[in-house]
């Protein structure tokens, strides 16, 4: 049985800069460079090409964009950028940025917070105030919190919590936000007393 061991990060481990300037994509890209740049890709080539949901649809990182067009009934590999590219979009406006979510905290009002990652990571260290999620949690919120309830979820680096943010959007809560980073990037960004880890599998 697989492992989730967390360990502490290096404090002098070097980090890339979010605002680095990016290649635009093309068809040489490849799919994991793509999921780096974009975490919600996957989900966007899904829901429009039913590309990477499952086994039999899903591609390997080395594999190029154009590549994977190829082999799925030919798409146009311009139009399959340009949905990535307005997906993206879409994704950026589901953020929040870590400054944003730390004054968010410190108001009258502040947003709910759900930790989605695992109990031993929320155990080692989160985010003050946050709940780790359970699908009674899940339950509660969409039984009884109100529509318009402000709900930030984050996670260790970010993907994940961008497909849950989506998932509570289609549920009707239109305030709901994935931080962006992760907790991962609030530890650099936004309060440096939260120890940075990396989660090994054993």
């Amino acid at each position: 049985m697989e492992q989730q061991i967390v360990r502490p990060k290096n404090a002098l481990s070097k980090t890339m800069s979010t605002t680095a300037q990016e290649a635009a994509l093309s068809g040489e890209t490849k799919m994991a460079d793509l999921e780096a740049r974009m975490p919600g890709a996957r989900r966007a080539l899904f829901s429009r090409y039913h590309i990477g949901g499952c086994s039999s649809c899903g591609f390997q990182p080395e594999e190029t964009i154009a590549e994977v067009c190829a082999r799925n009934e030919d798409l146009p590999v311009d139009e399959v950028i340009a949905h990535l590219e307005a997906s993206h979009e879409n994704d950026l406006e589901m953020q929040i940025a870590p400054s944003d979510l730390k004054a968010a905290l410190a108001t009258e009002d502040p947003p709910k917070l759900i930790d989605l990652r695992t109990r031993e990571e929320f155990e080692a260290v989160k985010i003050e105030g946050a709940e780790l999620f359970s699908q009674d949690l899940q339950q509660t919120a969409f039984g009884t919190w109100p529509k318009n309830t402000t709900i930030v979820l984050y996670d260790h680096k970010g993907p994940r919590a961008l497909d849950a943010a989506a998932y509570f959007i289609g549920h009707g809560f239109s305030k709901a936000k994935a931080l962006q980073g992760g907790i991962d990037l609030y530890s650099q960004e936004a309060d440096s007393s939260l120890p940075r880890y990396q989660v090994e599998i054993e």
